[in-house]
């Protein structure tokens, strides 16, 4: 007989491990914010929604929230903190009102965080009734995350270059929202299979778009700011 929860905790681990790619992705790309001192047109869009996405879910992954998680609050965890590295590098080598308008963001981020957490622990008192409010919380923020390479991918198509949409990170993205629906699927979870559903679509867009515009890109042509 097959064990399902074998099988689910083994496509967990599994998510695991390309969610931990997909965090890591960015690093080629932070490599050449580096050695430049400077962002370029390289937009920090992913890496804020990311961050407040990993927060959620590590919430929504402790046991006083949603029982039989642990591999979806282990993984935010990491991601939450690798996610603030990468901002902190934007951070640095951004100037004026790009550098402003980042601080902004996070400080909404953390208003938020603590927000949904100190409300839910002090007005709700049952685990389940809080997932019943966390996870469609999770759910709009995953959207959020997964729509955020939407002005990057406007980028790819004004300039039919693909020059700054990280290819690693696409790839990560589509493979990463397979392996955690199929994961959602075998313990009925709408709450992660929704938004990761989602997920494999906009990877799926992303990779479509590299396969369209990659020829004609010139990689070593400066691309002019888009807003």
């Amino acid at each position: 007989m097959v064990n399902t929860g074998a099988i689910r905790t083994a496509i967990g681990v599994v998510g695991n491990v390309i969610s931990f790619g997909l965090f890591m992705s960015p690093l080629p790309t932070f490599v050449k914010i580096w050695k430049a001192k400077s962002v370029q047109d390289f937009r920090p869009d992913p890496y804020l929604a990311t961050m407040l996405n990993c927060a959620l879910w590590t919430f929504y992954g402790l046991p006083f929230v949603s029982e039989d998680n642990i591999l979806v609050l282990t993984i935010n965890a990491f991601g939450f903190c690798l996610e603030m590295f990468y901002i902190f590098i934007f951070l640095i080598y951004s100037t004026g009102e790009k550098r402003k308008k980042i601080l902004l963001i996070v400080l909404g981020e953390f208003i938020i965080i603590a927000l949904v957490v100190s409300l839910l622990m002090t007005l709700v008192h049952k685990p389940k009734k809080r997932k019943l409010i966390a996870g469609p919380i999770c759910i709009c923020f995953n959207i959020i995350m997964y729509a955020s390479p939407l002005t990057i991918m406007r980028l790819v198509i004004r300039m039919k270059s693909v020059k700054y949409m990280p290819f690693l990170l696409s790839f990560t993205n589509f493979f990463n929202g397979v392996v955690w629906t199929v994961y959602a699927i075998l313990k009925w979870d709408p709450f992660v299979m929704i938004p990761n559903s989602l997920g494999t679509l906009s990877g799926l867009l992303q990779l479509s778009l590299y396969a369209v515009y990659y020829r004609t890109t010139n990689w070593n042509e400066e691309t002019p700011n888009v807003v």
